[in-house]
């Protein structure tokens, strides 16, 4: 564990400092898009954050190929050579997007090429657990279309979330610690070695999050682009096919007996990973509704609008921050229960605290005008928008009721009601309304 999470702090850390540079970057060559229609934000802001977040990825795998207990992951495996190379070559064609807005269809492209490359290098789908029969086989052409569908769909899920300050990053990081728990409770808990690999890409892929992420909170200083997007979306699907495709359930004969045994009993695990979509179900129901939206619409399914889940969360009546809050929420809930059930499948308390937070999140999503509001012994401690506002001073004297008799008007309140007329001094004795008058003509004589 301390090998992950060395390898963590390195890669956030380098993320996190490149940031700053690469921000000054790509204002200095102009890789600031006005602001659209479909935008939130006010102001142009940079993008090609996604340069910070591969060399973090490319300095996690550096250092972990140096270390002892992480070393055989490279010795034994090509799988991290696959992903290296797949990003690399998301993250040419994303630094392209962010610079000079590149079509769709060539993005597409550039998707199904990059994970063409990661197949041929080894990282692909080999076989399935089917609860009911075991585990089934796929030839070369099956598990090449599946691996490929599977990282094209991650990585336009990922991008479409993309639409507030540190909502993609966040999300992704969620999804990320999902899988970093089930696979090293695969490799550690069961001894399956082939789920090293999918641990570490994880690790390294909650680092890049983690250390983009101070640079990308609202008010965003900098985006990550499509750069960004695609790349955390390609490292996701990564480690979901490492797992999925490469770890045999037969593995778990030992522990269960039998392979249909051991494939019921890791059924709630592998469901996730068979399909990925429920662990970022968020990001992949925005995908579907959009598509189906816009071809409804008999627009392009890649024409960008304002129908995303984050932004109807701003219609309603959410701010920015709570909206981001309310969507990290539910990723978390579905990502985390259902690695939690997949650990204690029959417990039922599970099954119950997670309705219970469902109904939360729910009334969350019902009350955007709800503001909570932190004790008074914690208002240090929390942002000022939810500590206690102090209660309005009483209202001064107006200057048709005037001042009690032997007092003179306040300064602050003379300059409030006349304001560019020159003060001249006021007797004990005279009330406010005299001294206003006397003040008056004595402005109309100069003029």
């Amino acid at each position: 564990m301390r090998d992950y999470l060395l390898t963590l702090c390195v890669t956030a850390a380098v993320t996190y400092l490149l940031t700053g540079p690469v921000r000054k970057f790509a204002i200095a060559t102009g890789a600031m898009p006005e602001i659209r229609a479909r935008d939130v934000h006010r102001e142009p802001t940079p993008r090609l954050g996604g340069i910070a977040m591969f060399f973090g990825l490319c300095a996690g795998l550096l250092v972990a190929d140096h270390l002892r207990n992480l070393n055989s992951v490279f010795e034994l495996s090509n799988e991290p050579r696959a992903l290296l190379s797949g990003a690399a070559l998301i993250w040419l064609i994303g630094v392209l997007d962010d610079k000079f807005e590149i079509d769709a269809l060539i993005k597409l492209g550039g998707q199904m090429i990059a994970a063409g490359v990661m197949v041929m290098q080894g990282l692909t789908i080999l076989w399935l657990p089917i609860p009911g029969v075991g585990t089934v086989s796929l030839t070369q052409w099956q598990g090449t279309l599946l691996t490929v569908a599977l990282v094209v769909i991650t990585i336009n899920a990922v991008n479409f979330v993309d639409g507030l300050d540190g909502l993609a990053a966040g999300m992704v990081c969620i999804a990320s610690a999902a899988f970093f728990l089930y696979a090293y409770r695969m490799w550690f808990g069961y001894g399956i070695e082939a789920a090293a690999p999918a641990t570490l890409f994880a690790s390294v892929l909650m680092g890049m999050c983690l250390g983009f992420l101070p640079h990308n909170m609202h008010p965003a200083r900098i985006f990550m682009g499509d750069s960004g997007s695609m790349l955390i979306g390609l490292v996701l699907a990564a480690s979901a096919i490492s797992v999925t495709g490469q770890v045999d359930p037969d593995a778990l004969k030992l522990f269960e007996g039998s392979t249909r045994q051991a494939t019921h009993a890791a059924l709630p695990v592998f469901i996730p990973l068979l399909l990925p979509l429920t662990i970022i179900a968020i990001p992949v129901a925005d995908l579907l509704l959009a598509i189906v939206r816009r071809t409804w619409k008999g627009k392009s399914p890649f024409a960008a609008d304002r129908g995303h889940l984050h932004h109807r969360l701003l219609e309603i009546g959410h701010s920015h921050s709570r909206a981001v809050l309310i969507m990290y929420f539910w990723s978390a809930l579905i990502a985390f229960g259902v690695v939690l059930y997949s650990v204690h499948s029959a417990s039922m308390w599970i099954v119950f605290a997670i309705v219970v937070l469902s109904f939360v999140g729910l009334v969350l999503l019902l009350l955007p005008r709800f503001t909570p509001r932190a004790p008074r012994w914690a208002e240090s401690f929390v942002p000022p928008r939810y500590r206690r506002r102090p209660r309005p001073a009483a209202a001064a004297p107006s200057a048709a009721q005037g001042t009690p008799a032997g007092t003179a008007p306040d300064p602050a309140d003379a300059a409030a009601v006349a304001p560019d007329e020159q003060r001249i001094p006021v007797p004990a004795g005279i009330n406010g309304a005299t001294a206003i008058g006397a003040r008056s003509r004595f402005t109309a004589a100069r003029k």
